[in-house]
């Protein structure tokens, strides 16, 4: 059975492998999201028949109870809280690497001595370590997506000795974890350090403002990673091992890149993001606002040679991308060229857009990221902002001393003519005012993105 198990697990890594391919490009993301599920079912299969489990009732009724839980939410979920179910899916991975290193270290059958001992309880206390942070932090991920907890970054006075504080006597307790005797001593300096690391996991996210909640939860992607690879090296499970690191490696390689794409540095991100908003309004004042109806708008479209559209989180809550695709074929078919912008941290989540355009049936091959079309609006005819704010804002290359300063953006500006569809002049979720809305080229259309877009497409 042992070798059964062993072929499983590497039959099931293979898949992860072929899955995370196939998710790099988007007409193979649905492949590579099957390769995933079969690996998934063949990992979790071997596990439950290998000749270390056992219990199968309880396991049974553990998955039935899991399983109608996570079919109830995730078939309620919409696609514009994505974002927070895959930060509070985050959240359950690291406490499950705390659950799972102190029922490792209470349990009464593990006996070790010398280095193997000290391996181990290493393998626990990173474990317990990263889990804990992991945990919190997505949590408070969470709470900020979803609009329960504030936006604006939390700037304590003295944040960064806090938190420097925290990691030193972490690895202080870590020593006196590994070189306790016994389960009484070495409990309670695990016990300190978890709800120290809870601690710091709250206080890194709330410290990071909005506009880079991106990069976090790409990050806290990173951190589930490598909790559930500790959790592989408690269980000398080498499947879990090779899946953490394979999350783990991805999430902070895609780390990397949000942080590149938003001009940004990884370690200035976790020491406190911008987004704390309204430093940069008095150049967004110099100005008037113009604004259009559906019809002008139309008409506008329908002279037009080269179409733009740029779609942001307004989009995704109005649910306007399926009409938005109907808008595009009807343009398409009269001739017109129509393309998508899509920047890196549009929305809130790494491609977010991507999907919403995918589920809407937009070609692919129209759709295209920043660094493809910006050297081409201003060669555009009209650009189609709907629901975007911070990621078209001049600003960021304008105002070397603004919130967002440096971060590349979709220069829409520079097209002959800029339509945003907004519902009201309220600022993007970084909180800062956008001087686009007051350019002479730029027209205001203003209501809900789904029966703008309508409007608009029943005059074409």
């Amino acid at each position: 059975m042992s070798g059964m198990v062993t072929a499983s697990y590497i039959g099931a890594s293979v898949l992860f492998i072929l899955s995370l391919g196939g998710l790099s490009n988007q007409e193979t993301a649905r492949r590579g999201n099957l390769y995933g599920m079969i690996g998934m079912t063949l990992a979790v299969v071997a596990t439950i028949l290998s000749d270390q489990v056992g219990g199968y009732a309880w396991i049974a009724v553990a998955m039935l109870v899991g399983g109608a839980i996570g079919w109830s939410v995730a078939s309620k979920v919409e696609m514009t809280a994505m974002p927070q179910l895959v930060a509070i899916m985050h959240s359950f991975v690291g406490l499950a690497a705390v659950l799972v290193g102190f029922a490792n270290y209470l349990d009464p059958n593990v006996s070790m001595s010398g280095v193997e001992k000290t391996i181990h309880e290493a393998e626990i206390y990173i474990g317990v370590l990263i889990g804990a942070v992991t945990f919190t932090g997505s949590v408070i991920a969470f709470g900020k997506l979803q609009g329960v907890i504030g936006s604006k970054p939390l700037m304590l006075p003295g944040r960064h000795f806090v938190n420097a504080g925290i990691g030193i006597v972490c690895i202080w307790l870590g020593f006196v974890f590994v070189g306790a005797h016994g389960v009484n001593q070495g409990i309670v300096p695990l016990l300190i350090m978890t709800a120290l690391a809870f601690g710091f996991g709250a206080h890194m996210v709330m410290a990071i403002g909005g506009a880079d909640m991106p990069v976090v939860i790409s990050m806290l992607n990173s951190y589930s990673g490598w909790a559930a690879a500790a959790a592989g090296f408690m269980l000398s499970n080498d499947l879990l091992i090779v899946t953490g690191a394979l999350v783990g490696s991805s999430g902070a390689i895609l780390s990397y890149i949000m942080c590149r794409a938003m001009n940004r540095n990884f370690f200035a991100v976790i020491m406190g993001g911008f987004g704390g908003g309204g430093t940069a309004t008095a150049m967004a004042e110099d100005g008037e606002v113009q604004p259009v109806s559906a019809d002008d708008v139309a008409d506008m479209l329908l002279s037009s040679q080269s179409v733009v559209i740029v779609p942001g989180y307004g989009m995704a809550v109005a649910h306007a991308q399926h009409p938005v695709s109907e808008l595009t074929q009807a343009l398409r078919n009269r001739g017109i060229k129509v393309r998508f912008a899509i920047h890196p941290v549009a929305g809130r989540m790494p491609g977010h857009m991507n999907v919403l355009l995918a589920e809407a049936k937009v070609p692919y091959d129209i759709v295209l990221e920043m660094d493809e079309i910006n050297e081409d609006l201003p060669n555009t005819d009209v650009v189609l902002v709907i629901g975007a704010n911070d990621i078209v804002n001049p600003s960021a290359l304008e105002d070397p001393e603004g919130p967002i300063a440096g971060m590349p953006v979709l220069e829409v500006w520079k097209a002959h003519t800029t339509v945003v569809l907004k519902r009201s002049m309220a600022t993007g979720y970084a909180g800062v005012q956008n001087p686009l809305f007051f350019k002479d080229n730029t027209r205001m259309l203003f209501g809900d993105a789904r029966e703008s877009i309508d409007a608009v497409f029943k005059n074409i």
